[in-house]
This record gives structure tokens, sequence and C-alpha cells, in this order.
């Protein structure tokens, strides 16, 4: 599995869409329990505004990465789009030129979203937040493609990790948003985000090891 043509990678995207999709109403309940309960009407309105503009266009992965971004930045409100904005459309930046994406360029772009989001928010791991999923998964992915992983090899671990990183978040207290009001009381329940980041990213790496198989 050397790697993947970006020019065909809209099924992932797709992929991603039907994750945040089937996982609307779970989103929005985890949310509730610490937050204002609307993150997966939130996340679902972006994500499906971006499947009906461009379903049946013909866009590759960088390209409707950077749409689904703008969208999300643009259109969903609250503090969440923003965030997903800026990280999708950074990581569709770094590899706007690429005709196939290979491991390295998979994680050289998402640590390029990763270092854009950084440049945005305060919060680090630890803090409960979404930085506790997907900073894991990027450390993954690049450790992978330093071992000259395949895609077979190199998304199973990068889903592991954000698993494990999403899971870390329930004994956090919140740093930030409106579950750091609650101090201690927030212990003991995921964050929405960092369980939306994690979904976004095994479907991202499920959609890619679904396009490569022979």
């Amino acid at each position: 599995m050397a790697g993947f043509q970006n020019s065909k990678g809209k099924s992932v995207l797709l992929k991603m869409v039907k994750g945040i999709q089937e996982n609307k109403a779970y989103l929005g309940e985890i949310d509730g329990l610490i937050g204002d309960g609307d993150h997966g009407m939130n996340m679902n309105k972006g994500f499906t505004l971006f499947e009906k503009r461009y379903a049946d266009k013909d866009l590759g992965f960088t390209e409707g990465l950077y749409e689904l971004g703008s969208i999300l930045f643009t259109e969903i409100g609250g503090s969440m789009g923003p965030i997903y904005g800026t990280v999708f459309m950074d990581t569709a930046s770094a590899g706007e030129n690429l005709e196939e994406i290979t491991v390295k360029d998979l994680a050289d772009m998402l640590a390029a979203g990763l270092d854009g989001l950084e440049e945005i928010v305060e919060a680090r791991v630890g803090d409960k937040t979404l930085m506790d999923t997907i900073s894991p998964a990027v450390d993954s992915l690049l450790e992978s493609a330093e071992s000259g992983r395949g895609f077979d090899e190199a998304l199973p671990r990068m889903k592991e990790a954000a698993r494990k990183g999403r899971d870390s978040t329930k004994d956090m207290v919140a740093k930030f948003g409106r579950a750091s009001r609650l101090g201690e009381r927030s212990r003991g329940a995921l964050d929405a985000a960092a369980v939306s980041c994690c979904i976004i990213l095994e479907n991202m790496a499920d959609g890619i090891l679904e396009m490569l198989l022979p």
C-alpha cells in the first residue's frame, strides 16, 4: 500500500460525513452531560451541507477537505466551526499539490492541521479537548511514516491512538469551554469534541483502507 490517488479521495470524505451523521444523537448526548448539548447537531449540519453540495461533484481528497473545512468555519457557528475548519483547511493546504498521498504525506498534512489548531487555541493535551485525540493520532502516524509502515499498518495504529486519547478525557477536568465552569464535576464524562475527532479520524482511516483494497 504505497499511497492513494488524491483525485479519487472523495469517497473518504463521504465516509467521514456518514460517520458524523450516524453519531449525531450520540454526540449530542455526550455534550449534554457537561456542555450545551448541540455538538452533534452542529457537526451534522456542517458535514451534511458538504454532502449536499459536493456528493455529485468531481473533486479530490484535499480539495474536498478544504471545502468541508470552509463550510465548518463559516456556516455552523459556535467554537467548533472555526476549530475544525482550521484543522481541515490547513491539512488540505499542506497536500493540495500532491497527486498521490502516502503515509508520510498524510502524516505531514495532519501535522500541519494540528499546527494550525495550536495557533488558534490555548488548549493542549491534558486539557480535555479534541487535542487529546488528534495529537496522539498525528504522533502515531508520524512514527509510522518514520518506520516505513504502509497504510495497512499505520492507519489501525492511528485509530488506536485516537481512541486512547478520546478515552483519556473521561478522567480529566475541563480547562476550556462551557464544561470548564463545572470544575471537578466535569470529570467522569468524555469530551464531545474528542469523541467527534475520533469518529472523523476512524472514518478517514477506514475510507482510505477501503479505497486501497484490491
